[in-house]
């Protein structure tokens, strides 16, 4: 499997050297904005096209990137490889023109694994939770060390002011994503994972498929920090051969570990130890358990990079998260209005555990399901996940990808916990801003638009206290 896959990768390298003009489809993405910047920094013509123009496609027209609003078959006429994303098929008419013209089309992720090939170290962050936070958090370490990294992440981050950052061509870190085996098409030198439960239950068909999708994608990896507190993840790696560095939240054989563990006003404290010596003391500015675990992986990748303990330390207690990552929105009338990405029930709960240390008098949770499918098949779970909160309102279930043929809802979910369901995102907002009182929070949950609720939220009480 590793030779076919590196003949694979040789394969497409051989195409793309020979390419001068590139077509992105759906390039208003984080992730395909992301990598068609990279490829017009490596010399390529880029151009894109999206269904809506948007402020990425704004900041990309400022880099000399033309982009079409709408897909027309034409588009396609004048590149010589076509950039694509999960979300788009055969039907659409620029991938149609290039099938027509036997011009060569290429997944984001593929594109993004023949874009790491000119880097020395390409750090790949996986896991079924916090990929996207602890990318960010080893790039900003990495920065704060002045190793200029260049960085391909999921969510934008505000230090950098996107998503991405071109850097030298000694450290690639990047968010490896599991859904539809696009990590496959990667090659980590170093991989991480952070977790690994079960998710994207439209592709998986169970945890067993996921676990040895996560064994493949680190194979050819040479070494591998993992979090050996999480039992599918000591599975992925019974097979591999190459170097496990372990992680752990308590665990003193492990290589990298914890202790001292506490939280103040739910964000972690602790000693962060490497094979019994204590190196440094870690404060995050973060809430919640699974953050400690995210810094106890970007803190491990950066001591194996070189990086002093004392630089790990001081770039930890400076991070500020990435975008939609428990992200305060506002404060307004000694209301505190939040916005999180989460959506799986692990998720849900460990963000609304961080969010009961913080000392507000209630908390309003705010979710928007994301798929049909997530929330029937871990439906049982998500009815749990809630119990930190002192009310849950449910929005809509945003379909993303698919169509309603599983039976849920989300006025189901509300009903089976005895909390409280409205069908517009107006009526959410309308009874927040008459029932909460100052020292509440509200937080926006979900990986769909549900934070268009919060905006919704600030402004009607903005009007409220006249601010």
């Amino acid at each position: 499997m590793k030779k076919q896959r590196q003949e694979e990768r040789n394969l497409l390298a051989n195409v793309l050297d020979n390419c001068k003009k590139l077509h992105f489809t759906g390039i208003g993405g984080i992730s395909m904005s992301t990598i068609a910047v990279l490829a017009k920094f490596r010399g390529f013509e880029v151009s894109g096209s999206d269904r809506s123009y948007s402020e990425t496609a704004a900041s990309l027209e400022k880099q000399g990137i033309k982009v079409t609003v709408g897909h027309f078959a034409e588009s396609a006429d004048d590149c010589d490889a076509l950039i694509y994303t999960a979300a788009v098929d055969e039907t659409n008419p620029e991938l149609a023109r290039a099938i027509e013209r036997g011009i060569p089309l290429v997944s984001r992720a593929a594109f993004l694994g023949y874009l790491m090939r000119d880097y020395r170290n390409r750090i790949g962050v996986s896991g079924t939770h916090g990929k996207t936070t602890t990318t960010a958090l080893i790039s900003h370490i990495l920065m704060e060390a002045n190793l200029d990294p260049t960085v391909a992440n999921g969510a934008v981050l505000p230090e950098i002011g996107g998503a991405y950052r071109i850097g030298s061509k000694d450290y690639f870190v990047y968010e490896s994503c599991e859904y539809k085996d696009s990590f496959l098409c990667f090659d980590p030198s170093l991989a991480v994972i952070t977790n690994i439960e079960l998710d994207h239950t439209d592709y998986f068909p169970s945890i067993e498929a996921i676990i040895d999708s996560f064994a493949t994608a680190v194979a050819d990896a040479s070494i591998v920090v993992a979090n050996i507190d999480n039992s599918n993840v000591l599975e992925a790696l019974k097979g591999y051969g190459g170097m496990v560095v372990g992680v752990s939240l308590g665990n003193s054989r492990a290589d990298y570990y914890a202790s001292n563990l506490r939280y103040e006003y739910g964000c972690g404290r602790y000693t962060f130890c490497h094979k019994g010596e204590k190196l440094c003391e870690i404060s995050l500015p973060v809430i919640g358990s699974f953050n400690v675990y995210n810094s106890l992986c970007a803190a491990a990748v950066a001591h194996m990079c070189g990086i002093s303990p004392e630089v790990i330390s001081s770039a930890a207690a400076t991070f500020v998260g990435a975008k939609r990552r428990f992200e305060c929105r506002a404060r307004i009338g000694g209301i505190a209005v939040y916005d999180d990405y989460a959506h799986h029930p692990s998720e849900i709960s460990a963000t609304l555990d961080g969010a009961s240390r913080l000392g507000y008098k209630k908390i309003y949770c705010v979710f928007q399901p994301h798929t049909y499918s997530r929330t029937h098949d871990l439906l049982d779970d998500f009815k749990t996940a809630f119990s930190m909160a002192d009310t849950v309102i449910f929005a809509d279930i945003y379909a993303a990808r698919e169509t309603d043929t599983k039976g849920v809802s989300s006025k189901l979910l509300a009903d089976d916990i005895g909390q409280k369901y409205f069908p517009s995102f107006e009526e959410i907002a309308k009874y927040l801003a008459e029932t909460v009182h100052s020292g509440d929070l509200v937080i926006t949950m979900g990986a769909g638009d549900v934070y268009k609720i919060g905006n919704i939220l600030v402004d009607m009480l903005k009007e409220k206290y006249t601010i």
